[in-house]
């Protein structure tokens, strides 16, 4: 909670790859860390799973999910086709979230969704 107003900023940010949100990331690990006072040699992907609490990578791809399934059927025109957007040269890089949803996770939240994965199975 005490990153997420940050988080809403930085989600303005074109790659998710970003440096804003790596440190984000980080400060979210030490936040996880200091709350359960785990040891050092504890994996940041069992902290998150352990948590439930999704990486900044998940959370914000999840908010742009969200927030682009309710802007295509709003009824505000213009916010539909904002969402329907496309770059219109076609070496140009897309412009659109297409790209960001079709991008593979980073490691941890690669490792994190495993767990969860291996964890579901288990019960």
């Amino acid at each position: 909670m005490c990153i997420r107003t940050v988080m809403t900023r930085v989600a303005r940010l074109r790659s998710r790859r970003s440096k804003a949100l790596h440190r984000l990331q980080v400060i979210q690990n030490k936040f996880c860390r200091a709350a359960t006072d785990a040891h050092w040699c504890v994996r940041n992907s069992i902290l998150h799973r352990d948590l439930e609490l999704p990486t900044i990578s998940k959370y914000m791809k999840d908010a742009s999910k969200r927030f682009f399934d309710i802007a295509g059927s709003h009824p505000n025109a213009l916010l539909r086709a904002a969402v329907e957007y496309q770059a219109a040269h076609p070496t140009h890089p897309s412009v659109g979230h297409e790209t960001y949803f079709t991008d593979p996770p980073d490691a941890l939240t690669a490792t994190v969704e495993s767990l969860n994965d291996v964890n579901d199975t288990h019960d």
